[in-house]
């Protein structure tokens, strides 16, 4: 059993512990952290699972992003990670599925990220809804995906994903 939680200030260092277990610590070097520098993660997305013990089994945080010239706004999911001893038990899934649905209560209507589109399909996202956005590099093409959590959200959406100013 676990409980989905808002992170809280004082999780941050065991968040982070998680993440670079689950990435290894070279994952800031990746061209996402970029786009994460010096913006804070959106705090209601920023969600924690905590098993019966209150041990920390996973972990999801999203950022703001803007995409093109007409700086239009979206969310930048991730990282999303599970403990290794808690892989398999589908709480990367309830992470990810909770947090979309708070993310269009709180008015997102976009979503982008990095990642296997073989995974994130069953959450809807795919690499056609992203055909129209560029990435940072070095980030191979193939593995941005998005999702319109709105219909027609994605429609004319296009050009780099870019740090929130």
């Amino acid at each position: 059993m676990f409980r989905i939680l808002r992170e809280k200030p004082d999780d941050g260092a065991e968040v982070e512990f998680l993440f670079d277990l689950a990435f290894a610590p070279g994952r800031t070097a990746l061209s996402s952290y970029r786009l994460r520098d010096g913006v804070p993660p959106v705090a209601e997305l920023s969600l924690i699972a905590r098993d019966d013990y209150d041990v920390l089994a996973g972990a999801i945080r999203y950022w703001p992003v803007r995409v093109g010239a007409a700086r239009t706004p979206a969310l930048l999911l991730g990282p999303v990670a599970v403990h290794p001893t808690r892989q398999g038990e589908g709480l990367g899934a309830l992470l990810i599925a909770e947090s979309l649905e708070r993310a269009l209560e709180l008015g997102w209507t976009r979503v982008i990220l990095v990642g296997d589109e073989p995974y994130y399909r069953r959450f809807g996202f795919s690499r056609q809804a992203a055909l129209s956005l560029d990435y940072p590099p070095p980030t191979n093409p193939d593995r941005l995906l998005a999702r319109a959590l709105e219909a027609g959200a994605l429609d004319g959406v296009e050009g780099m994903v870019r740090r929130w100013e």
